[in-house]
């Protein structure tokens, strides 16, 4: 596993992090993004001019491009940080030989929309990439902290243990501790819920719950997240540990937490539309609440958090009915 080629897929805050730490640990990264302005800006200034411009890039450790082809065919492991609703546009109308050899860690942390798939079958039933070369990285971390080099915790996830051991080397520097599991499905269903149950933290917020209401909630959305992927991928895994617990709590309740963000405004009376508009950025618990919906037609866990979510952001319930009604169903 030593000296691979890593590439970043993405231009927004989450791989402008991850593009960060790679740079304090390999001596080259392939860094793909769609916008040619911001890649002209990045080589000039060596600062990515619409997310985290505080972080500053040795543009000597970095290959940047607009080519997707090119950067994958010249990569032996694909990180892909880009927004599961953009996932499929990026990917789906191009031609990728070879793409099935590569090794893919996905940092998505959605629901594709067009297949509601996770990443890991996308990259599995699309491409053909087999489940034991395909990895997810999990939190807790915000991109956000990784640009102040606050201390944080990152968890990759393989079934191959030596593909999951060779990234938590390349991404543990200074301020990063990484750890493994070969939980895959867990951690990326966990991963993906945990956005959903900051949206409904959020709203609540919004609307003016209070701390005790927030603890409930919080724990009843981990013992949600354990019996949803329980169902789906039924191993021994400990939802406790920080991959799936820490990185619900600091979703959940973080300054930096986009989805909470997002639901506070919804709470506090913006529609959907306009609170997208206005934070000009993606929540991925927007686009997982609607993705979860449609997996859980199969499986039918009981998910009265998920559901709540649900239908205020797509059925337009009133979030002040839907979360007294959901008031009555938490312990």
């Amino acid at each position: 596993m030593e000296n691979k080629q890593i590439a970043v897929l993405g231009g927004g805050s989450w791989a402008t992090a991850i593009v960060k730490i790679l740079t304090e640990t390999v001596d080259k990264v392939n860094w793909w993004m769609r916008d040619e302005e911001c890649i002209n800006h990045i080589k000039e200034f060596h600062h990515n001019p619409k997310y985290i411009q505080a972080i500053h890039f040795d543009i000597t450790r970095l290959n940047i491009t607009s080519n997707l082809q090119q950067t994958i065919a010249e990569s032996d492991v694909i990180i892909v940080a880009v927004p599961s609703a953009f996932l499929a546009k990026a990917f789906d109308n191009i031609i990728l030989p070879e793409i099935e050899n590569k090794i893919i860690i996905s940092a998505v942390k959605g629901v594709v929309p067009e297949y509601d798939q996770i990443p890991a079958e996308y990259f599995h039933e699309k491409f053909k990439v087999p489940y034991n070369r395909i990895g997810m990285i999990a939190g807790p971390c915000h991109a956000e902290e990784v640009a102040m080099e606050r201390l944080s915790y990152l968890t990759i996830a393989c079934q191959d243990q030596a593909i999951a051991q060779f990234l938590a080397n390349a991404m543990s520097c200074r301020y990063i501790n990484t750890s493994t599991s070969d939980d895959l499905f867990g951690t990326e269903l966990s991963a993906i819920l945990k956005n959903v149950y900051a949206v409904a933290s959020g709203i609540c917020n919004g609307l003016g719950y209070g701390d005790n209401f927030q603890a409930v909630l919080i724990a009843c959305s981990i013992r949600e997240t354990e019996r949803f992927i329980s169902a789906i991928h039924e191993i021994h895994r400990d939802v406790k540990s920080s991959a799936y617990l820490g990185d619900l709590l600091v979703t959940a309740y973080s300054q930096f937490s986009r989805n909470r963000n997002f639901g506070s405004m919804v709470g506090r009376g913006y529609s959907v539309k306009s609170a997208q508009i206005e934070m000009n950025m993606v929540a991925e618990g927007y686009y997982a609440s609607r993705g979860i919906h449609e997996i859980n037609k199969k499986y039918k866990v009981n998910m009265p958090i998920a559901d709540a979510v649900y239908h205020i952001l797509y059925e337009k319930i009133s979030p002040m009915m839907e979360m007294k009604i959901l008031s009555g169903k938490l312990s």
